[in-house]
């Protein structure tokens, strides 16, 4: 009996830090870069190939009508990763990373998500796009570096290049085609192979680990064996009507013009359209399987049984649909993000409906975690709705782009309102494509009357730090 105690206090010596690790839930978050809905457990597009997100989803609660805060890059993570709306603290638009606290004095009084993780113990760890340009904001103990960011890239464009085109900027990386030869050389491949090892390792404090991933961000350059994925002779353009903008007010086609990214009807008369979905689609198939590998190392780890798991997409994208290949709009397909959530013990195989937002992910770990924490955010926890998906839940999801331009999206309405005054109004349920405009309607005046209600009456000024004219419109309001 004795050597069997002996034995066992041993045993329990040898992995005492993975016990004092296991004392509190672990939290790995991956974040991929510009996916859109169109994931198989979404239903999105009939092509898409992702059975690991697909996996996950059916192991936790998918959110199926989840909306970023910021239809870019930048100040949709600087909302998420503080917990703020743009709306608060002036980040509309890119900015460079160490200047997110810059803006005004609730940017200044943000603490970020790692930080509140560091201050209840955890050891924090990241890799890859987390913040817009890695962790140049300094916030995790350990971070594993963002390798070749968006490459590598070929020395020539492949199939696009804006500066060819009069009147159109050179800025953006918009391309496509077979390009490295092989996966070792991208960079979401160093940044998962960076992921697996830190989980194969013994940890002494409870962690949190974020994986950011590029693709499906442009360019779309992957190896050949992605793209031979989806032959082209199978291959589904998303629906698109070329009468589609005639009820959209002009404000909205000013903010939402994207002049230096792929118009649709280019595309159609190149006889591209396929080949851009295809290669979205690949890219989409590439990341997935990036994930996979990080989701097979946790479950293969120690961790498995206590470590919550997150997977975001920062923001949507249009692949054709309005005549825009791009992000930087506020219609749903820009809006609209996969959000997953499992929970060790937690629910499994459950969808939830309810409007939520990627600034609840914030709150919804703090209480998951039992963090403690000394200032208050803008989101909302998550938890009840994780207890009970059909849970009442009556905050709508909202999307700020520029000073007075908003989205407020509901159970089924989008209600879009410009900074003159001019809006939008779309019934999900009835018109997913949103081509029937139903603001200046009759029968709509209620409904825009309590979406109304959610539109912020104060509006930060625009951060004097943007560094990115996204389009005219934003050159000319904030003299970038």
């Amino acid at each position: 009996m004795k050597k069997l105690c002996l034995s066992l206090i041993t045993l329990i010596s040898a992995f005492d830090p993975l016990i004092f690790a296991q004392s509190k839930p672990n939290v790995v978050m991956i974040v991929v870069d510009d996916l859109n809905d169109w994931v198989g457990a979404m239903k999105g597009h009939p092509s898409a190939k992702t059975p690991n997100i697909d996996r996950l989803a059916a192991q936790g609660m998918l959110f199926t009508n989840a909306h970023c805060q910021a239809p870019i890059c930048g100040p949709s993570r600087a909302s998420m990763l503080t917990g703020l709306y743009p709306h608060r603290t002036g980040n509309y638009a890119q900015m460079n990373d160490e200047d997110i606290r810059r803006s005004n004095e609730a940017s200044a009084a943000a603490v970020f998500l790692p930080d509140v993780f560091e201050k209840n113990g955890y050891k924090t760890l990241g890799v890859g796009k987390i913040f817009h340009n890695g962790d140049k904001a300094k916030v995790f103990d350990t971070y594993g570096g963002n390798f070749d960011k968006y490459g590598p890239s070929p020395e020539k464009r492949f199939k696009y290049d804006p500066s060819s085109f009069p009147g159109k900027s050179g800025g953006t990386q918009t391309d496509w085609g077979v390009y490295p030869e092989y996966d070792s050389l991208m960079t979401d491949h160093k940044s998962a192979a960076w992921a697996v090892r830190q989980l194969q390792q013994t940890h002494e404090k409870p962690f949190m680990l974020t994986v950011g991933f590029y693709r499906p961000h442009v360019p779309w350059y992957l190896p050949k064996k992605w793209f031979d994925l989806f032959p082209l002779s199978d291959v589904t353009t998303p629906p698109y009507d070329p009468s589609d903008m005639l009820d959209v007010p002009a404000m909205g086609k000013r903010v939402s013009d994207v002049p230096m990214m792929p118009a649709t009807d280019w595309l159609i008369s190149t006889n591209q359209w396929k080949d851009v979905v295809q290669a979205y689609l690949a890219s989409m198939a590439f990341v997935d399987a990036q994930v996979g590998k990080v989701l097979d190392a946790l479950e293969q780890s120690p961790y498995a049984t206590n470590t919550i798991v997150v997977l975001l997409s920062d923001h949507g994208y249009h692949l054709g649909e309005k005549n825009r290949v791009a992000k930087q709009a506020l219609w749903e397909r820009d809006t609209h993000v996969p959000l997953i959530i499992r929970q060790p013990r937690g629910r499994s195989n459950v969808v939830c409906k309810a409007p939520v937002q990627l600034i609840d992910i914030y709150p919804t770990l703090a209480s998951l975690c039992a963090l403690k924490m000394d200032h208050s955010v803008d989101g909302h926890s998550l938890q009840p709705l994780l207890n009970d998906p059909a849970a009442s839940w009556k905050h709508p999801a909202m999307t700020f782009y520029g000073v007075g331009n908003v989205s407020i999206r509901d159970e089924r309405y989008r209600l879009i309102q410009y900074e003159d005054g001019s809006e939008e109004l779309y019934d999900l349920e009835k018109d997913a494509n949103e081509w029937n405009n139903l603001a200046g309607k009759k029968e709509a005046s209620k409904r825009i009357t309590a979406l109304r209600a959610f539109i912020p009456k104060a509006w930060a000024p625009s951060s004097p730090f943007v560094t990115y004219p996204a389009n005219a419109y934003f050159k000319e309001k904030y003299g970038k």
